[in-house]
Formats: structure tokens, sequence, C-alpha cells
């Protein structure tokens, strides 16, 4: 079965940098769309990032200009860069995919475990 394996948060200072790694493992026909979302404690979780299978991108405007998504097809992997950050930062980073299992013909959302940054001085 289908498994996204998340790597890379921690602690960091404010203005530091992190990079996140995602990778779906197990039988995948296709990948529609990965990303990156995160929940702060006592908020939604919201969209950080997401690419998809054309190669286009988007941001949520907190993090325009700082955040960088890119990916490995090959790999089926998504990268979430994190420079410049903020205390505002801090939350579990999630990574989502939406692909095709095997043989399915119908779209299926997953989600990582989730990871904890942590942006403090």
């Amino acid at each position: 079965q289908v498994q996204l394996v998340e790597s890379g948060g921690g602690l960091v200072q404010p203005g530091g940098s992190l990079r996140l790694s995602c990778a779906a493992t197990g039988s995948i026909f296709s990948i529609n769309a990965m990303g990156w979302y995160r929940q702060a404690p006592g908020k939604q979780r919201e969209l950080v990032a997401r690419v998809t299978s054309g190669g286009s991108t988007n941001y949520a405007d907190s993090v325009k200009g700082r955040f960088t998504i890119f990916r490995d097809n090959a790999q089926n992997t998504v990268y979430l860069q994190m420079n410049t950050l903020k205390p505002e930062d801090t939350a579990v980073y999630y990574c989502n995919s939406v692909l095709r299992e095997g043989s399915s013909q119908y779209l299926k959302g997953y989600w990582g475990q989730g990871t904890q940054v942590t942006v403090s001085s």
C-alpha cells in the first residue's frame, strides 16, 4: 500500500532554513499532485505549497519568496525548502499526495504522519 514518508523537521532559529522531504512509496500508477500543509496549535490545517504533475506550483501568501517546492518525479519525492524562517512558521507539517494506485482508475489522497517544525530563539 502507499505510504508517504516525511523527514527534515526540527528546531531552527529565526532566519534559519530547513528542507523537508516526502517520498511516496508503494504501488503507484501516477501522481496528480503533491504538496505540504501545516497545522499550528488551535488552527486549521492550511496549504503551504503544492506542485502538480504538470509542474504548476502555488504557495500560501505568507511563504511566497521564502519557501520553494520542487519535486523529483523519478523518486516520487517532493521537497519543501524553507528559508528565512519565522516563529509564525512553527507548526506540524504534513505531506499530501493525490495519486492513482496500481491498476486503480481513481484518484485518492494520502497524508504523511507529520513532522514538527519549530522556529524559536
